[in-house]
């Protein structure tokens, strides 16, 4: 039996949890010593961004063994650092770091895989001119994504997030005298703006209702049971509460990063970046923000309901992750850019986390997040290294027969594909995908999101065995000679491997020692567990899932070898299906049909606007104004001035007259007042009067 353990705030932080912001720092001061280095130094640029990772590294592990040491001794860690960063009027706001199990196993892994993709960078790299400015920006992107994983502050993650986007966007477009690659960079930093605009208005909205914008405040914080008390009380329309409202639009954030429905369209096309930014960016990291977020606030999106998936925000989580995973399943079935088939993988697998979220918990959607960062990056890096080997070819029809080339990358890449399939019993794919299948198969809502899961697990063995029968086996079609990738690339692989086929340890039912971390409950090894007849049965539907998919592939694409420009097997099968599923659903000429089509036409009506209506009134009112001041300058000069000048003019000649008399002579003064007796005279005579 599990015993629950009972959570105790941590009222002082510990020493580690004190100093948990150096993890972000470190690269982020790397980056920053790197962007002022030339460019000819590009070992010290290498060196600085794989030195600091290492060092972060080193800390989360340390981080990683503090919670883990009280969480055995039945003590839940969760310590806060927390500290005023603004005060505006009377309110403070605040920003602050969280250590506890979920930042922990994030950052372990973030650091960890960071650091072999930093390593595996070194050769993919080494002849790119602009070698120093790319570890710069790498190492500037895993201070931002480290910086959303340590967050105790929604706006602090916030800004993070931001960051995490301008980056990602500087590292897709990384060639930028690519025309492919800096359209890629924009389409992906305008898609995920979108979501973005929904995730600040709930942050806004979140601060409006708990006034605080902490995630954890010794009982105060905005996902702790007071301040979700009071929004559960709270109601938005059409029947939401403020909490289920504002999971909703954070959940629409998390979407844009996380490629979900009907935000996905950016990341495929971001594998114009360079193949370790694929490695990272859409396996390890900024993909995973958006299910690490939904992770973070899922407090907020249960809404204190007891059973996963029954409130409103996490049904639609659940509907949107397996709508996801099944229709960007479809698409890879049909793509021919080695890279592009894992994008659309990626996308797929991000939503299997996001339904593992919606019908399981944070634990089931996080342990697939674990296990897929790992064999997925390796993936990503093992199809670089087979670009690397052919001359930097990326059509897979254009490949063939490399395992006896690239033996290493061949038995790594393997694993990882074994792993992405779910084949049982030795990968870790398998029990993180397997823990998602239970879930949703016992979800009370609908069967519906299983079937779909399903059915997207059978089509992610079917295109990764096409993907491998093409790269792989049959003859050699592409140009040149292949190689195998020097051992500074495929070190990293081997190192991935190993994790893509140990990390299933922890989250198998006999000793679901994840899920007991994260929930913080004692983990016990209970082999009976395998023999239950529910975990039995879902083992023979793994079973059969991998073998369907797995042979059909093989059955389709084995070991032959087609001519380069031959049409691929199903396209000759089912013409029409193919079309429309190499077109990717024509999802992008929809958004081109609508969207973007309303956009350029309000831009034209804006341009109209704007030089016809309100510059046409800008253009009346300056000819106005211009008539109005030629008005008042005639009246100024001819009648002002003029009346004001003869004024001036006749006091002038005034003070003349009177200048003349008031001469200083007393004899005129006298012939004056002589003068005016006798006018006075005159006018008394005049008059009638004595």
């Amino acid at each position: 039996m599990q015993e629950a353990i009972a959570f105790t705030p941590q009222l002082d932080a510990s020493s580690i949890a004190r100093w948990l912001w150096l993890i972000p720092a470190l690269p982020i001061l790397a980056a920053g010593i790197i962007s002022v280095l030339k460019q000819p130094r590009r070992k010290l640029a290498s060196n600085l961004a794989i030195g600091s990772m290492g060092i972060s590294l080193l800390i989360a592990i340390t981080a990683f063994a503090h919670v883990l040491s009280g969480w055995a001794h039945d003590h839940a860690v969760r310590e806060v650092v927390n500290f005023s960063w603004l005060t505006v009027g009377t309110q403070a706001v605040e920003l602050g770091w969280v250590l506890d199990p979920l930042s922990a196993v994030m950052l372990v892994m973030v650091t960890f895989v960071g650091l072999l993709i930093f390593i595996y960078s070194t050769g993919y790299m080494e002849h790119d001119e602009n070698y120093t400015r790319f570890f710069c920006f790498l190492a500037l992107f895993a201070g931002a994504m480290l910086g959303v994983v340590i967050a105790n502050s929604i706006l602090l993650l916030f800004m993070c997030w931001e960051l995490v986007g301008l980056t990602s966007y500087l590292l897709i477009g990384f060639w930028y005298f690519k025309p492919s690659a800096a359209a890629a960079a924009r389409k992906a930093f305008i898609t995920t703006r979108v979501g973005d605009i929904f995730f600040l208005l709930g942050i806004v909205w979140l601060f409006a209702q708990t006034g605080t914008l902490l995630f954890y405040d010794h009982g105060s914080g905005a996902i702790e049971p007071l301040a979700l008390g009071g929004l559960l009380v709270h109601h938005s329309h059409w029947g939401l509460t403020a909490a289920g409202a504002i999971g909703l639009l954070i959940f629409a954030g998390a979407a844009g990063k996380s490629g979900q429905l009907p935000l996905h369209v950016w990341l495929p096309d971001a594998m114009e970046g360079p193949t370790p930014v694929s490695a990272l960016i859409h396996a390890a990291t900024m993909v995973a923000a958006g299910v690490y977020l939904i992770a973070r606030v899922y407090p907020l999106m249960a809404g204190g309901s007891i059973a996963p998936g029954t409130t409103t925000a996490l049904t639609v989580v659940t509907w949107v992750g397996a709508s996801t995973a099944l229709f960007a399943a479809l698409i890879a079935v049909a793509q021919n850019d080695i890279k592009r088939i894992l994008a659309y993988s990626t996308v797929s697998q991000l939503g299997y986390m996001m339904a593992g979220l919606g019908v399981g918990g944070v634990a089931v959607g996080m342990f697939h997040l674990i296990t897929h960062a790992f064999f997925k990056a390796l993936l990503f890096m093992g199809s670089g290294s087979v670009i690397h080997g052919v001359h930097e070819e990326q059509d897979i029809r254009h490949m063939g027969g490399l395992r006896k080339y690239m033996p290493i990358t061949f038995l790594t890449y393997v694993v990882g594909m074994l792993a992405l399939c779910g084949v049982p019993i030795f990968f870790s794919g398998f029990w993180s995908k397997d823990a998602i299948l239970e879930s949703a198969h016992a979800w009370p809502l609908s069967h519906a999101p299983y079937y779909m899961l399903v059915f997207g697990a059978i089509l992610t063995a079917f295109y990764m065995t096409r993907q491998v029968s093409y790269v792989f086996f049959g003859e050699y079609r592409g140009h040149g000679h292949a190689h195998e990738s020097p051992r500074v690339m495929t070190t990293p692989l081997a190192v991935l491997a190993v994790f893509a086929v140990a990390l299933g340890i922890i989250g198998t039912p006999a000793w679901p020692w994840f899920r007991a971390f994260l929930e913080n409950h004692a983990a016990s090894v209970e082999m009976h567990a395998f023999s239950e007849p529910a975990w039995l049965m879902l083992l023979l539907t793994s079973f059969v899932i991998v073998i369907l998919g797995i042979g059909l592939g093989w059955w389709v694409y084995g070991n032959k070898s087609p001519r380069a420009n031959d049409p691929d097997a199903l396209q000759k099968a089912i013409p029409p299906v193919w079309t429309v599923l190499a077109n990717r659903l024509y999802i992008d000429e929809l958004y081109g049909a609508t969207v973007i089509a309303f956009y350029y036409w309000w831009a034209k009506v804006a341009d109209w606007i704007d030089r016809d209506i309100w510059g046409d009134m800008v253009s009346t009112v300056i000819w106005l104004t211009n008539h109005w001041a030629r008005l008042n300058k005639f009246l100024d000069a001819t009648m002002v001035d003029g009346a004001f000048d003869k004024g001036c003019e006749e006091i002038y000649n005034g003070g003349g007259v009177l200048a003349r008399i008031q001469n200083g002579r007393g004899q005129v003064y006298l012939r004056l007042l002589a003068l005016a007796v006798v006018i006075l005279a005159a006018i008394l005579i005049w008059s009638g009067r004595p």
